[in-house]
């Protein structure tokens, strides 16, 4: 569609949606198998995967030929004057996010991008205001927080919402990793601040502070926060390199409905390999989940009798439990490259309904702002920083497979 049309006229519907996705790495090759095989399985609005964009021209062409895009291309801007293309999926680094979804929303194209929404709380910003004019337009946009998709957090949600939990009291999230515990490990762009923004703060704890918003349906107050680097050089193409971003992050939430939530994340946790661990404490009951098994919930009722009280394993592979109707039978267990799946198809369901889809980037802003309150808290020993919520702040509402 040209920056003219809006979505929803004869000629795009006349037509399937063409998509175009600029990234190719980690989280393009995610992405391309969510696009390949969610219409297999999920009723979405007719699509095609037009182009894949990369800077290295061989390297693009063979991605795009090995994740069944049709064909490949090095200019994200020309590929945004095309006609043809209707959604644009950001795969990219983190430093790219702004330029790029605020060109395409222009363009008339509808943005996925991944999160964090951006390296910057000010590029964040712009970035929102783009997507609420683009949205006044009837162009649709969304941040990639991949674990609301996972099933089991998705009936978490559920479970609070419906009052299981009673008045949340506190939440514990822990996402631990350990690919960089080996000091020899090599330097990349995720460890220097001008291209990645911040270390396994945005990196991760971006993913927990989301799903503490995204589970209680509620907003940060206040935040203290620390970081550490706990190896502060690293072996680079030329020689010792300075590492610039964050190994390490905690912080303490205070969250407006009176609950507190403590986050801590790492990517020096040896051992660990991609756990993020959410406990949800409330005054009736308590939630567990970690992600290295997520198929399973613990969910413990403390309205039941004492003599039976226990955690209980919620195996959610049932058809009843979010997405999984359209999956496989009874205990058979899902995967994490299943959540893209899940997110692409709501993607694709709001565009084709002219729904706006969750979490938008004004979700993604908010997270954002949480991220740059722990920075600053950190630069402050550890000092409480107030967060002024917007007017008209809104609660995350619940993505449509849930």
């Amino acid at each position: 569609m040209t920056s003219r049309e809006s979505p929803g006229t004869p000629s795009v519907a006349s037509r399937p949606l063409g998509v175009a996705m600029i990234g190719y790495a980690f989280m393009g090759k995610a992405h391309s198998n969510a696009w390949r095989n969610v219409a297999s399985f999920f009723d979405v609005p007719a699509f095609e995967q037009k182009v894949l964009v990369g800077r290295d021209a061989g390297q693009v062409a063979a991605a795009a030929a090995k994740y069944g895009w049709a064909e490949s291309a090095t200019d994200w801007r020309s590929v945004l004057e095309r006609d043809d293309i209707d959604i644009v999926d950001i795969c990219a680094p983190g430093w790219l996010h702004a330029e790029i979804a605020i060109s395409a929303l222009e363009a008339g194209k509808h943005v996925l991008v991944e999160k964090p929404l951006a390296n910057t709380l000010a590029e964040a910003e712009a970035m929102t205001d783009a997507a609420k004019a683009a949205r006044a337009r009837g162009v649709q946009s969304m941040v990639g927080f991949n674990y609301r998709r996972v099933p089991a957090l998705a009936l978490a949600r559920q479970l609070i919402a419906e009052g299981r939990l009673g008045a949340v009291r506190h939440v514990r999230a822990a996402y631990l990793q350990d690919w960089l515990a080996d000091a020899e490990s090599p330097m990349t762009w995720r460890l220097n601040k001008e291209t990645a923004g911040s270390g396994a703060l945005g990196d991760i704890a971006s993913h927990a502070i989301d799903q503490v918003l995204f589970l209680l349906g509620d907003a940060v107050t206040e935040v203290s926060g620390r970081l550490h680097t706990f190896t502060t050089v690293r072996p680079g193409q030329h020689g010792p390199e300075a590492v610039t971003v964050d190994d390490a992050a905690w912080a303490t939430l205070s969250l407006a409905s009176g609950a507190i939530a403590s986050v801590e994340v790492s990517r020096v946790a040896t051992g660990q390999k991609n756990s993020l661990k959410l406990e949800v404490y409330g005054e009736k009951g308590t939630i567990l989940f970690d992600l290295e098994n997520l198929n399973e919930l613990g969910f413990l009722d403390a309205t039941a009798p004492v003599r039976e009280q226990g955690f209980r394993r919620i195996l959610v592979n049932e058809p009843d439990h979010p997405y999984l109707d359209v999956w496989w039978p009874q205990g058979h267990i899902i995967g994490w490259e299943h959540t893209f799946t899940h997110e692409i198809r709501d993607f694709l369901s709001a565009i084709g309904a002219g729904e706006a889809p969750s979490p938008a980037f004004e979700e993604g802003l908010a997270v954002q702002r949480v991220l740059a309150a722990v920075e600053e808290s950190a630069a402050a020993k550890s000092a409480t920083i107030q967060l002024v919520q917007p007017t008209g702040a809104a609660a995350a509402t619940p993505t449509k497979g849930a």
